[in-house]
């Protein structure tokens, strides 16, 4: 069928009501938008064609426009190294790249101009793909890859640190988390982009991650537990948690303190079978939580991400993960409560590379409907044609263009997105003096009442992003300090100098914690498309 027919047919489906792509055709009127429902994105990835010169960035932007989307969230950080010039990351080695360009400047300028944010999408602990690796000396594979006698891998429980083509750092390893912290905050200090969206901020899938012995050596000092942990060790589990929290917590608390107003967003795993709107107990069973180890729910309602963007990924049609969609929508919205009484912000995020044209406008306009934001996957491949190399980027954009702005479409009309982030105000510092700086425990009071409590990271790191204004006083390991959390800007506390601790009394989970449910065939979604 040619381009015009298929733009013919869609428009015929969508102007009787009748399009088949839909998994569910909820009668009842559209919610109330929740902060962020205003969104409709794109990712734009920096696998392929699209970051690399000029031509294609400022195509990227108009292809954008004439879809009424108004953020892009643009690849700057791809696998430990940015598609920039001004950052203390490598810039992408690529013999595609253009010489002397700096794609996040240009695409940041051209955008803005156009009245779009851009987002700088970052992959957090996601540093290597050895199918297109960086050949810079300075690159964290070179310096600290699997083979550097000062690793930051995670490795599981045989030693072995590769996940397909990817490789990873581990959370857990407090150098690591240095790293990567600055390389953010150099981004956000020299260019002027919207936000920050981090991605691959968790551990790889399959749980029998964290096993490189300073990671274990950790654990056990700063928990008391003795011998290497068994995969479903729920003592062991809640600790690896912690450290993704953490590194979350530091990442937006430093931004933030560079420049309060960006947005900080993570994109956040959504795998299989949903947890009810509102049940944490069933989303504590979810591979999210005990696999990856993302507590999203918490980061939400400590104010630690502006946004939420859970990778939504799935097939209508393909067994129940219509349903499952629909589901995690659900669940995403009853999870933007903050502990300060503010509201979190949710968006859908949608594989547009799994499905055709009229499935993803279905899903862009169910997500509206349930009054979240929108972002699609992805800019490159955008329908499940151009995924299969059945059809070009350029045929894909106009075939899903035509389907999310029909009239009622999710995208039929520019709509701005302006709103300023939930969280703009905080207080940070950091514990010295104690061979156990982690773990640990630290309080903030208002007028003689706790109103935040967290634990420290690897480094001794704490912090607070959903604290009122005002007289706050701080306690760890009999410490105490007083500072004001400001109305707005976030407060750099001195570091606190405290006594030689013993490891934190944890509570010891004696039952090994359940597997997730088993995947049924033809649920796996497939990945993204890398080189």
């Amino acid at each position: 069928m040619s381009l015009f027919s298929r733009l013919a047919l869609m428009l015929g489906l969508f102007t009787l009501g009748v399009s088949g792509a839909q998994a569910t055709t909820p009668s009842s009127a559209p919610a109330a938008a929740v902060v962020g429902g205003n969104l409709r994105g794109l990712w734009v990835d920096a696998f392929g064609p699209g970051l690399k010169t000029r031509a294609q960035a400022q195509r990227v932007v108009e292809d954008a426009a004439r879809m009424n989307v108004n953020t892009l969230f643009v690849q700057a950080i791809r696998r430990g190294d940015c598609l920039c010039l001004k950052s203390t990351l490598p810039v992408v080695t690529d013999k595609d790249l253009e010489k002397n360009f700096d794609p996040l400047g240009f695409i940041t300028a051209a955008a803005q101009a156009r009245g779009m944010r851009v987002i700088a999408w970052a992959s957090v602990t996601g540093i290597a793909n050895t199918a297109t690796p960086n050949t810079s000396p300075q690159h964290v594979m070179k310096t600290h890859g699997p083979t550097s006698k000062d690793s930051w891998m995670a490795r599981r429980q045989d030693g072995s640190w590769q996940e397909g083509n990817d490789g990873w750092l581990d959370a857990g390893i407090p150098a690591a988390a240095d790293y990567v912290v600055a390389g953010l905050v150099s981004v956000v200090k020299n260019y002027p982009v919207d936000g920050v969206q981090l991605d691959r901020i968790r551990y790889p899938d399959g749980g029998n991650w964290g096993y490189d012995p300073k990671v274990l050596a950790r654990y056990r000092t700063e928990t008391g537990q003795k011998g290497t942990p068994a995969g479903n060790d729920g003592t062991w589990q809640e600790w690896k948690r912690h450290q993704v929290t953490a590194l979350v917590r530091r990442i937006s608390l430093e931004v933030k303190a560079v420049r309060p107003e960006l947005w900080v967003s993570a994109a956040t795993i959504a795998y299989t079978r949903p947890p009810a709107p509102g049940d944490l107990g069933a989303f504590r069973r979810t591979r999210t939580y005990t696999e990856v180890f993302q507590d999203w729910p918490t980061w939400v309602k400590q104010g630690l991400i502006d946004l939420n963007v859970p990778m939504n990924y799935k097939r209508d049609g393909v067994n129940e993960q219509g349903v499952w969609f629909d589901g995690w929508n659900a669940f995403a919205r009853s999870m933007t409560a903050r502990a300060d009484g503010l509201t979190g912000g949710v968006a859908a995020g949608t594989a547009m590379y799994l499905n055709s044209p009229e499935v993803t406008a279905s899903q862009a306009a169910r997500s509206v409907k349930l009054g979240l934001g929108w972002v699609g996957y992805s800019y490159r491949t955008p329908t499940l044609n151009v995924f299969n190399a059945k059809e070009s980027t350029a045929q894909g954009l106009e075939l899903v263009r035509a389907a999310l702005t029909v009239p009622g479409g999710a995208l039929a009309a520019p709509l701005a997105w302006k709103e300023a982030p939930p969280s703009t105000r905080g207080l940070y510092g950091k514990i010295n003096g104690t061979g156990i700086p982690g773990y640990q425990l630290v309080r903030a009071s208002q007028n003689g009442k706790v109103v935040g409590e967290t634990r420290t990271d690897g480094n001794g790191y704490y912090g607070f992003l959903a604290l009122p204004a005002g007289r706050t006083e701080i306690r760890v390991s009999g410490q105490l300090w007083v500072d004001t959390v400001p109305a707005r800007g976030v407060v750099r506390v001195p570091n606190l100098f405290v006594r030689e601790m013993k490891p934190v009394a944890v509570p010891v989970i004696q039952t090994p914690v359940a597997p997730p449910e088993p995947v049924k065939d033809g649920d796996d979604v497939p990945p993204p498309p890398e080189n």
